[in-house]
């Protein structure tokens, strides 16, 4: 009886939520000291910049170290911002601090039109196209087709990707990080953190012919202040002709289900709140995959772009993807 009133109450949230979308205001701080040999000639940073969007406001921004440059620069194919620094000669540390108010709201999307427009898929070829891990012929299109079989509308299949996904999916808490998003491995395995989870829905509704995206960020955890350096986390919009872009984020319902031992049926709100919406308690970095820096980076192209990204004399520092090697921290501060 008790667990069955605390579901209908968090349903009852959920739906007290969507109606007055909330909003949460903090200050971030990421804060470097690289570590690299003391014969080097030349460190390289790339970050993940922060900008305001219809969904999040930054303001007072801050940035100070004792690098030879800083600037700030957009990327190309996609527009993520990246602040970029590098320092020159031996011998100094190199230090960098990175900090930033923002206040960010809840993301609601579930006023979805009677009927469904057309769209260019021209203007969309980013968010149709494969990428390195994200392929959308072969085994994905053969899934994709099985999973969204009689579906007539693109927000029939992109639920019907959506419930596969939920019903089908796990969340692995072994993955290091949130996951490279090896789709066909992933279509196998089912396992993995919130980059695999979505990639999963992007390739699967791309070969569906539905415009998808990832979207890279990083969550504020609950509290007043604390660390959050390996906080980040990704989401997924679907386009809806007609509507515009519809977030969805099924990695934190299955998240829920392992950390709540929810079973399907529990997690039903849950469900149906983040097919539509997301909470207040994360803030978007950027989008795509296969990224190529701006300055670009001398290495191969970076599979996303949620981390710092590190070269020394011209070559990675990063261990992996994650970069948590690098010498940083990020913590926050609630307002």
């Amino acid at each position: 009886m008790i667990r069955k009133f605390l579901i209908t109450l968090l349903f009852v949230s959920i739906l007290v939520t969507i109606s007055f979308a909330k909003e949460r205001a903090a200050e971030i701080a990421f804060d470097f000291n690289i570590p690299v040999p003391d014969n080097t000639r030349q460190v390289r940073l790339w970050i993940p910049y922060v900008v305001s969007d219809e969904n999040q406001e930054v303001y007072d921004v801050n940035i100070k170290g004792n690098f030879s440059y800083q600037g700030i620069f957009k990327e190309g194919k996609n527009g993520n911002s990246i602040l970029y620094a590098e320092w020159n000669g031996w011998g100094k540390e190199k230090v960098l601090s990175y900090k930033f108010k923002i206040k960010r709201k809840e993301v609601v999307t579930k006023s979805f039109p009677q009927k469904e427009l057309s769209f260019s898929a021209g203007e969309f070829v980013n968010y149709l196209k494969p990428a390195k891990m994200l392929p959308i012929d072969g085994k994905v299109a053969e899934y994709s087709r099985k999973i969204t079989k009689g579906k007539k509308t693109i927000l029939a299949k992109a639920r019907a990707i959506y419930d596969w996904i939920v019903d089908n999916m796990y969340r692995d808490p072994n993955v290091k990080g949130c996951g490279y998003g090896e789709v066909e491995k992933l279509l196998e395995t089912r396992g993995g953190k919130c980059a695999d989870i979505h990639s999963v829905f992007v390739a699967l509704a791309r070969a569906s012919g539905i415009p998808a995206r990832e979207i890279f960020g990083i969550r504020i955890p609950k509290g007043k202040e604390g660390d959050m350096t390996k906080a980040q986390h990704c989401w997924a919009e679907f386009y809806l002709p007609g509507y515009g872009w519809v977030v969805v984020d099924p990695a934190d319902v299955r998240k829920a289900i392992l950390e709540q031992k929810l079973t399907l049926e529990e997690a039903k709100p849950l469900r149906e709140y983040f097919f539509g919406a997301v909470d207040e308690n994360r803030i978007a970095f950027g989008t795509g995959r296969d990224i190529v820096l701006n300055p670009p980076q001398s290495s191969e192209t970076l599979n996303y772009f949620m981390y710092p990204y590190v070269e020394v004399d011209g070559k990675p520092l990063n261990e992996d993807i994650y970069g948590f090697n690098l010498g940083y921290k990020i913590g926050f501060k609630s307002l």
